[in-house]
């Protein structure tokens, strides 16, 4: 198990625009460090807000030790709180999803309000303050319907990202959305393969073929932009921002989200096995069935594709070094009828197919990455650009956590 000064030694010695040695896919001590740099310290993605569409609704959710409920209020407004209660520290919620119109400690009945504070505690005496025993809150926050969490104790700016990316999602209407589906799958590999994986279309043609029927190969689409804008991309981003939809690509300033509603291959509308739209009623008010998808993503736990007819949101999350949960929530409009409006398994198909096909894929790089012979290999410049972006943000992001500067990879 690496120590943090061993991990940045193979930070500072990586080298340009090939992949990471092997501790950073196996080794425990680097997952350490990638929790409590990264996913205890970063805004997380953890749920669309129509998971939890009345006050009492709650979602637990779990981010390494860390366990989290995320509730509506009487207010209507969404919080977190560490699942933990102030008397001895029993979980709260056990469920995974629940409606209670207070949150009751199952141990003694300590019970809270939704907005975390303690409302009643038996028998603790005529000095206990019921004030100062609230449940310990978490940052959360709510952009145009997605739920996005913070454990740390200060949470980094997010009204950069939040201020960036809420044009492109209000069109979505997201807040008028429900889950119509949802998988969670653990794919036997770290989290940072999941990420690379998804980073590229490189392998798509050989692996994908029910999503390569809608989603273009075009290295451009998948990849990060490096100079002018393509031609045929242009002409995209042109059409739908004149009719008032925001589509130009658009990256964070250190690479940790990217937003660009990307075209689908000609005709197509939607990922459905023969390209139409999946549900009659659609989710938002983007001007053009063959708008393409809004492709966004946030590192480290989401990436998202947004259509004309419905959406899809991502969320990663480590389990272990090599062991990572991947859950996809297929959001439809709240009034859409299921068998009417909709088929589950139109709806669904392709991208369950492609989830199963990314988890092998995974299992298989992680399979031979631990083997001793692995070293590391470089990437196609023109196939992984988003790859090598990913990679890039991941080191840099550690060691300016490790020694408060940026990283100069090596040549």
């Amino acid at each position: 198990m690496l120590h943090d000064s061993e991990i940045l030694a193979k930070l500072m010695a990586r080298q340009k625009n090939y992949s990471l040695e092997q501790a950073f896919y196996t080794d425990p001590g680097v997952l350490d460090l990638d929790l409590r740099q990264i996913f205890y310290r970063e805004w997380l993605f953890a749920i669309p807000a129509c998971e939890v569409p009345k006050p009492g609704n709650y979602v637990t959710h779990q981010v390494g030790a860390y366990n989290v409920i995320i509730v509506r209020g009487t207010d209507g407004e969404v919080r977190a709180f560490h699942n933990a209660c102030r008397h001895r520290g029993s979980v709260v919620c056990k469920a995974k999803k629940g409606n209670s119109p207070k949150l009751v400690c199952p141990y003694h009945q300590w019970t809270y309000e939704l907005d975390g504070s303690l409302l009643w505690a038996r028998d603790m005496g005529p000095d206990f303050d019921a004030s100062k025993h609230g449940l310990k809150p978490v940052h959360c926050r709510d952009l145009a319907g997605l739920i996005y969490i913070c454990l740390a104790d200060e949470a980094p700016d997010f009204d950069a990202f939040a201020e960036a990316a809420r044009p492109y999602l209000e069109p979505h209407d997201l807040g008028n959305a429900k889950i119509a589906y949802e998988s969670s799958i653990i794919e036997n590999g770290n989290w940072k393969l999941v990420w690379e994986n998804n980073r590229e279309c490189y392998h798509c043609g050989g692996n994908h073929p029910s999503l390569c029927r809608t989603f273009p190969e075009d290295p451009s689409v998948t990849g990060v932009e490096g100079g002018e804008t393509p031609p045929h991309l242009q002409k995209h981003f042109d059409r739908i921002e004149a009719a008032g939809c925001p589509a130009q690509f658009r990256m964070g300033e250190r690479g940790q989200h990217r937003l660009a509603r990307m075209p689908l291959n000609e005709g197509a509308e939607s990922y459905t096995m023969d390209g139409k739209a999946a549900v009659a009623k659609p989710l938002g008010r983007v001007p053009f069935a063959d708008a393409g998808t809004l492709l966004k993503f946030h590192y480290p736990t989401t990436w998202n594709h947004f259509l004309p007819d419905h959406s899809l949101v991502f969320r990663v999350n480590p389990i272990s070094a090599t062991e990572t949960e991947v859950t996809t929530k297929w959001l439809v409009h709240k009034d859409a009828v299921e068998g009417q409006d909709y088929d589950i398994k139109r709806l669904t198909e392709v991208w369950m197919a492609t989830n199963d096909e990314d988890r092998i894929v995974v299992e298989d790089n992680q399979r031979g990455i631990n083997s001793p012979a692995y070293q590391p290999g470089p990437y196609s410049e023109v196939q992984e650009s988003g790859v090598i972006q990913f990679s890039n943000w991941y080191a840099e992001h550690l060691t300016r956590a490790l020694t408060g500067r940026n990283l100069i990879a090596a040549e």
